[in-house]
């Protein structure tokens, strides 16, 4: 049986709280890099915002979990990045989000492995 992409949008949606991003190959820590930051998800839409509760970007995002593993592209609209698409995997839960996203132009991941041009991010 096929998954329901609606389904999924909806696994995405509230307020999740980054705990860990490990960008090209480097393990970054929360203390490494300041503040914990929060995502807010709606519908297909994302906002980033630092704990000041400045909004860092904010983009849209598609998903494709007939794929294995799960699919995710991330277009930024707003921040240093507007206008870039990041295509990446992801696992999701009930209290767990995990994606590695490949930098523009780049093949998207085929592991949740952080390495030069990846950024995997823990939520």
């Amino acid at each position: 049986m096929e998954k329901d992409p609606q389904e999924e949008y909806e696994k995405f949606s509230g307020l999740w709280m980054q705990i860990s991003c490990n960008p090209d190959g480097m393990d970054n820590p929360v203390e490494n890099y300041g503040v914990i930051p929060t995502v807010k998800f709606t519908n297909n839409q994302f906002v980033v915002t630092s704990a000041t509760g400045e909004i860092v970007i904010e983009g849209l995002f598609s998903v494709n979990p007939y794929a294995a593993p799960k699919e995710i592209d991330w277009t930024d609209t707003f921040g240093e990045d507007a206008g870039k698409t990041f295509p990446a995997i992801y696992e999701i839960g009930e209290d767990r989000l995990v994606f590695c996203a490949a930098n523009e132009g780049m093949k998207r991941p085929r592991g949740f492995e952080s390495k030069i041009g990846h950024t995997l991010r823990f939520f």
